[in-house]
């Protein structure tokens, strides 16, 4: 028997930026989103991850950082024009950082990456359960240096971008994956 919430989760999909519009979450519900974060797995006060929010003309500046990445890797004007118009396009972005403690005398690094992942998932599902769409953007760009000193300090690592908005698109139904390919008993 299933109920509501799980026919919700089992409905989720990730949502290109392409496919978003406004509006996307205002501040109180980005403010949900980060508390539903919270609520993934995690070990007591360690909280390994933090956000930064991309929003108004701050998307602005994300946009030249991924237009002057994208030139220097070589690629064309048209190229590097639609790297940076993918971030004007998220209503909201969320930014996600870890800081992970390589060093944490009980919780191994791996375990604060679970967390990590956990608290994505949430906002995502969270996201999802407030009537919005969004997708987790992450590729090349998060190891390039002058995006990751944007955004990170010392010991910090860039995971990606939470982007977020309204679909912009009716959504169909969810790809069927099979179930079955992904367990086994042991």
């Amino acid at each position: 028997m299933q109920n509501e919430a799980l026919d919700g989760l089992l409905g989720r999909y990730s949502l290109g930026i392409k496919h978003l519009k406004d509006p996307g979450p205002n501040a109180h519900q980005i403010e949900v989103l980060i508390a539903a974060a919270l609520r993934a797995p995690d070990h007591g006060e360690l909280i390994p991850f933090r956000f930064v929010i991309v929003a108004g003309d701050s998307k602005n500046r994300l946009a030249k950082l991924f237009y002057s990445y994208a030139l220097a890797k070589g690629k064309d004007e048209d190229s590097c024009n639609i790297e940076s118009e993918r971030v004007l396009r998220a209503p909201v972005t969320l930014t996600v950082v870890a800081r992970i403690d390589l060093h944490h005398p009980t919780v191994p690094a791996h375990e604060q990456w679970v967390c990590v992942g956990g608290a994505i998932t949430n906002v995502l599902n969270a996201a999802h359960f407030m009537g919005f769409s969004g997708k987790i953007l992450s590729g090349e760009k998060v190891r390039d240096a002058a995006i990751g000193a944007a955004f990170c300090t010392l010991g910090e690592t860039l995971v990606g971008w939470i982007a977020l908005g309204t679909a912009a698109k009716a959504l169909g139904t969810n790809r069927e994956k099979s179930v079955t390919s992904v367990y086994s008993y042991f």
